[in-house]
């Protein structure tokens, strides 16, 4: 049996920029992540994480295991025990600092305490099992890792995203959720919604109509053939790189972790 298109927020958020942010997008970053992903530096690249992305998966980490030892919310030195356990003096200093910070906020503020947990990530458990779509005639997986699932009082299923830094909310990401979910939870009322640990700050609760859905699961459904079609052309002719993934060198290059190896990277300040 042959392997399903897949899709997910991250691979819509490669096709199409948030908006306002279209020039820190790049089609070729896609092209990389997707397609160069098994070239040796490509490779290597992908396997490190950044200082942001070692941040947040340590601030899951870190709820995580004030939930699954929620004595330590009580304790004088509980923050202190999380930090033991997330390993957290193997990292850097500026990583050190910003994750205390972080549990800090959460040990004053533990905002699941109390919720009927249904799901909660530790934050390297990889990629769920997808979820199989079938839109019209065509069937492609979707993948929609959650950090935190929790039951409301009225029975609401409610996912919620925990960011750290400067990240955005970005609707499309609930929106996703929210799709995903409507398979996992079916007639039961939906809702999503985002909490920044570092800053604590929470968006909107966000929900999204039948109707809604249905036309995110077109779009999604066109994504997955868009993405197996750019695949195929590529590998019909890898000369043809930046033809089928267009360059946008400039400020999207700044903060792009394949700079180094990308032929048209430049410096902006």
């Amino acid at each position: 049996m042959s392997k399903l298109p897949s899709v997910s927020y991250n691979l819509w958020s490669l096709f199409k920029a948030q908006a306002g942010k279209q020039y820190w997008f790049c089609d070729m970053k896609r092209g990389f992540k997707k397609v160069r992903n098994y070239e040796p530096k490509v490779k290597a690249l992908l396997a490190q994480d950044n200082t942001n992305q070692l941040i947040g998966k340590l601030a899951q980490s870190g709820v995580y295991e004030f939930h699954k030892y929620p004595e330590l919310l009580y304790q004088y030195e509980g923050v202190e025990k999380v930090s033991k356990i997330i390993e957290l003096n193997q990292t850097s200093e500026e990583i050190q600092k910003r994750v205390i910070s972080i549990l800090n906020n959460y040990y004053k503020n533990p905002i699941l305490v109390n919720k009927e947990i249904v799901q909660l990530s530790k934050g390297n458990e990889g990629y769920p099992k997808p979820i199989t779509i079938q839109e019209g005639s065509y069937c492609f997986n979707l993948y929609a890792p959650t950090d935190c699932i929790f039951k409301d009082p009225d029975g609401t299923i409610h996912i919620l995203d925990f960011k750290t830094g400067k990240s955005d909310f970005d609707r499309r990401q609930a929106y996703v959720y929210l799709l995903a979910s409507s398979y996992l939870y079916p007639q039961q009322p939906l809702v999503a919604s985002f909490y920044n640990l570092e800053t604590c700050s929470a968006s909107d609760v966000i929900t999204a109509s039948e109707e809604r859905l249905k036309f995110l699961q077109i779009e999604l459904s066109d994504i997955a053939k868009q993405h197996e079609l750019e695949k195929k052309r590529y590998y019909q002719e890898i000369s043809n790189f930046a033809e089928i993934y267009p360059p946008n060198p400039g400020v999207a290059c700044n903060s792009c972790e394949f700079s180094y190896i990308c032929e048209f990277s430049v410096s902006e300040v």
